[in-house]
């Protein structure tokens, strides 16, 4: 994997590293970040903080997503809204059966051409076809699945797509941390980042023991180090 270039900075990549690591990991803020970073010595403010993460955020998330295993064949797809600028759009997410996030995609409309595009981002980014996707009732998936001949993958179900719209809650955790998003564009910018960090730390501790536990959240430390390495 290629090595980040933390060349021209006036900062150490140690305390870049871990600033991105702080927002992106947990809901904090970009002056919550600068708090602790100050309260350990290290004076940087948040705006810098901010140009960090947009910087360095999503070379991150592209070399994290290249490391994880491939996912579940069974696909959970849905919709929420997000109000940007005053305006709705729609945040259409896919998850996996284990509650891997495969995409996120910032759409304008709640419509076929938009399940549409989901469903085509994602078989190419996978390359392969689920043994079954589960879709809430909305008409949309089902007109999508028809356009792709896939339609005998298509479950729906009041109970069967908990794991999607389970999938939401950290999103809006961090939706209400920021005050909204400001732009589709930073919104789809900084969920796919999101969602790529979420996966390498979510260790699911509740199904797991203690010592279980330990070793998969080091193991997720690792990762993270090996991809933040400085070149």
């Amino acid at each position: 994997m290629k090595k980040i270039n933390y060349s021209g900075y006036r900062f150490p990549p140690e305390i870049i590293q871990q600033a991105v690591w702080l927002y992106l990991r947990f809901s904090l803020s970009f002056r919550d970040v600068e708090d602790l970073l100050a309260q350990r010595g290290i004076t940087v403010s948040y705006e810098t903080i901010r140009r960090w993460v947009n910087h360095f955020g999503p070379l991150i998330a592209a070399d994290l997503r290249k490391r994880r295993p491939k996912p579940h064949t069974v696909w959970h797809l849905d919709e929420v809204y997000l109000k940007i600028d005053g305006r709705l759009v729609y945040l259409w997410r896919a998850v996996d059966a284990e509650g891997e996030v495969l995409d996120v995609l910032v759409q304008s409309r709640r419509s076929k051409q938009a399940a549409l595009s989901l469903m085509r981002k994602l078989l190419r980014k996978y390359g392969f076809l689920p043994e079954i996707f589960v879709t809430d009732d909305l008409r949309s998936y089902g007109a999508a699945a028809r356009d792709l001949g896939i339609q005998g993958r298509h479950r729906t179900g009041r109970w069967r797509n908990n794991r999607a719209e389970n999938s939401h809650q950290p999103t809006r955790r961090r939706e209400c941390k920021m005050q909204g998003f400001k732009s589709a564009g930073s919104a789809q910018r900084f969920l796919s980042t999101h969602a790529a960090v979420y996966n390498t730390f979510n260790v699911q501790r509740h199904l797991t023991s203690a010592s279980t536990h330990r070793a998969l959240r080091a193991s997720a430390m690792n990762t993270w180090w090996n991809v933040v390495a400085a070149a």
